[in-house]
């Protein structure tokens, strides 16, 4: 033998003497077993018993010992080398550290699997798992081992240090933590000191519910000893609102009154209600009663502390109106009212009585009541002091928007000075009530402008009652604000212009405002505006109303008649002159063909000619055949052609010689070195016949 494989015997030997013996134990998971045998390092080690009750050997794998004895499970070990090993004779197998694999699951700090040394307590275990979290709840602590499920109270287990109270611990149990009834169903974050303000009640069906007029109402865990005045104890006690005769205890649905006065003037045991699991406990607040009897004067309205107060005999006005706390500043004291039981009422003026000597005090008997009335005016004064049936809200551009008190002696104008008047921008022509009628509300519009230029009778102006909402609208700061402004006017208020201004948009107008004032608004036309065909479109009248504007010979003549009275909610468009020529119908243009500088058609006014046209297309080219232009037109339904002579005509200046020309008609100028008519037939062939053509330019 070797001096290795003697240590190791010894060794074996050593830890045999020193574990229990193999008839006491019976292995289970989470054991650590010594496995020795000379001659193999692989085997000579611990080998722990895994939470499926087996250890795993080298060369072997998986052999379970969980169940068995210490010496039945070294014969299952040496049966299983006996696969793979030789000589085993001297194989031995020690007990060498019990532990406990627990898993501890719930409200603790760091729930999961915990290992615990083999005599470890249900205390221990909660502790490797971080300990309790706050709202766990201690009486219904559970134990779970396979399907079966233990329930024990840990909390009387802190509370007496009785071991025996809590269930012993084997290997692969489960202990759960439930959290209290008390942190609902939302997980959120609360200390100790909150959690227990709500009480220690677990069981819903069981525990002591303590509310009503109590400093801290909770629900309590039901103790069999606990009577009613340890529970209100631990509530908090009651308040000073408390009802303390007529607290409700209601046990099994049966509910009994009981006098906490009583019981507390007696020390009477018998007056304390038994508690039972489930019992109800509720503190009513006190109602104070009708104070009223032979001496009783009652003080009201602005004083610090109106009731009902006990005139001893000889109590004067002023000793009654002191014991009320005196007039608040808000106090009317110049028309205080002394009300007497035969309806008869006195009107008392406090400081007329403190100015002048020997003034007289009303007399006060019992039953008599003082009201202090409230100023109608106050430097302070505050919406809550005037009631909404009472009441005008005044909003918008006026000086001091707010809420007014409204009698119906006033009119909208006494309202509006009131408010401070309309401001410098307000939009007096637009100013909008809103009544309230049976729960609806009704819009009414009144043009304040027009009514104080011109006047009118008062029926027109709208009467103001109670609850009605005035606006004051504002108008835009500038023309050019108007844009940004839009949502804030009403679209029957706008004129809307567009196309070829400098700014198309949304306007603010009213009557007062001229269809130039809104062009100018608009920033006015633009370089490329067609100013003679300038469109209205009327909106608001019935059918399709436009009124079509030539602005351009208004700035010719200055003719007012020219422009068209524009309304709210019309529509300004000015179009762009250099639109596509086919917008226009063929009847409205002069064609211009051949040998100019921008061919193409073109609108023709009646007091243009010939020599506007060629200008408007950019002249004659330098190859052009001056000599023979051609215009062509409709006369009487048959078609007809003139030749004209730009030389002749540059020559003489004889204005008689120009043609007319008309909308519709074709004006054609030749190429100097065409020799073959038939390209100038075929471009005029859709205004004019070729015989007559032919004839007339075959002459040269």
């Amino acid at each position: 033998m070797t001096l290795r494989s003697l240590l190791l015997a010894l060794c074996a030997v050593v830890l045999f003497v020193g574990a229990p013996r193999a008839a006491d134990v019976t292995l289970r998971a989470g054991d650590i077993l010594t496995v020795a045998l000379p001659g193999e390092a692989s085997l000579n080690k611990d080998f722990p018993v895994d939470r499926t009750g087996s250890i795993v050997l080298p060369e072997i794998g998986a052999v379970k010992v969980a169940g068995l004895e210490l010496d039945k499970a070294t014969a299952e070990i040496r049966t299983a080398l006996g696969k793979a090993f030789r000589d085993l004779e001297r194989l031995t197998v020690v007990l060498k550290e019990r532990k406990l694999y627990v898993t501890v699951l719930g409200y603790v700090k760091t729930p999961g699997s915990v290992e615990l040394p083999g005599d470890a307590t249900m205390q221990q275990a909660i502790a490797a798992a971080g300990g309790l979290a706050q709202g766990a709840q201690l009486d219904r602590l559970q134990l779970r081992r396979g399907k079966e499920i233990t329930t024990f109270d840990y909390k009387k287990y802190l509370d007496s240090g009785d071991l025996a109270l809590l269930p012993a611990l084997q290997p692969l149990d489960t202990i759960f933590v439930p959290a209290s009834p008390l942190t609902g169903n939302v997980q959120i974050d609360f200390d100790g000191r909150t959690l227990a303000a709500a009480g220690d009640g677990a069981e819903e069906r069981s525990s002591i519910k303590v509310f009503g007029e109590v400093n801290q109402p909770a629900i309590f865990a039901y103790k069999p000893d606990a009577n009613v005045i340890d529970l209100l104890m631990r509530a908090g006690g009651v308040t000073r609102y408390a009802a303390v005769e007529q607290i409700r205890v209601i046990n099994n649905g049966k509910p009994v009154v009981f006098n906490l006065q009583q019981y507390l003037d007696t020390g009477d045991a018998a007056y304390l209600p038994k508690i039972e699991p489930g019992s109800t406990i509720f503190v009513p607040k006190q109602v104070e009663e009708i104070r009223r009897g032979a001496l009783t004067v009652y003080v009201m309205g602005e004083v610090a502390k109106p009731g009902a107060f006990e005139g001893k005999p000889g109590a004067s006005f002023i000793e009654i109106l002191a014991n009320a706390g005196g007039p608040t500043r808000f106090a009317d004291t110049r028309n205080i009212r002394i009300m007497h039981p035969d309806g008869k009422v006195d009107i008392f003026d406090l400081p007329k009585f403190t100015e002048v000597a020997g003034g007289r005090l009303p007399p006060i008997a019992a039953g008599d009541a003082i009201f202090v009335p409230e100023k109608t005016e106050t430097n302070e004064p505050s919406w809550l002091k005037v009631p909404p049936n009472r009441a005008v809200q005044v909003m918008g551009a006026v000086g001091k928007p707010g809420r007014y008190e409204w009698s119906d002696e006033m009119s909208l104008f006494d309202l509006l000075a009131a408010a401070g008047g309309p401001g410098a921008r307000a939009d007096m022509a637009h100013i909008e009530i809103l009544k309230s009628e049976n729960d609806r509300a009704r819009p009414i519009r009144f043009d304040l402008g027009s009514f104080i230029k011109n006047g009118g009778s008062m029926s027109q102006v709208p009467r103001i009652s109670a609850g009605n909402v005035i606006m004051v609208p504002e108008l835009p700061v500038d023309p050019a604000d108007n844009k940004s402004q839009w949502t804030r006017q009403a679209s029957d208020q706008s004129i809307y212009v567009m196309g070829q201004v400098g700014a198309p948009g949304r306007y603010a107008f009213n009557t007062n405002l001229h269809f130039l004032d809104i062009i100018s608004a608009a920033n006015g036309p633009t370089a490329t505006a067609d100013l003679r065909n300038v469109r209205v479109s009327h909106r608001n009248e019935p059918g399709a109303a436009v009124t079509k504007v030539n602005l351009a010979r208004y700035f010719e003549t200055g003719d007012e008649s020219i422009l068209p009275k524009v309304r709210p909610g019309d529509v300004i468009f000015v179009p762009d002159r250099n639109k596509e020529w086919l917008d226009e119908p063929a009847g409205d243009t002069v064609r211009v063909i051949g040998s100019v500088a921008k061919p193409g058609r073109y609108r023709f006014a009646d007091n243009m000619t010939i020599l506007d046209l060629l200008a408007e297309a950019g002249g004659p080219t330098g190859d052009a055949y001056q000599e023979k232009i051609v215009v062509v037109n409709l006369a009487n339904g048959n078609e007809q052609a003139r030749v004209f002579n730009l030389v002749g005509f540059a020559k003489t200046g004889d204005i008689k010689k120009l043609p007319v020309v008309r909308a519709g008609d074709t004006v054609y100028v030749p190429n100097a070195e065409q020799s073959e008519w038939k390209i100038f037939m075929g471009g005029v062939r859709d205004a004019v016949s070729i015989l007559s053509l032919f004839a007339l330019l075959a002459v040269r």
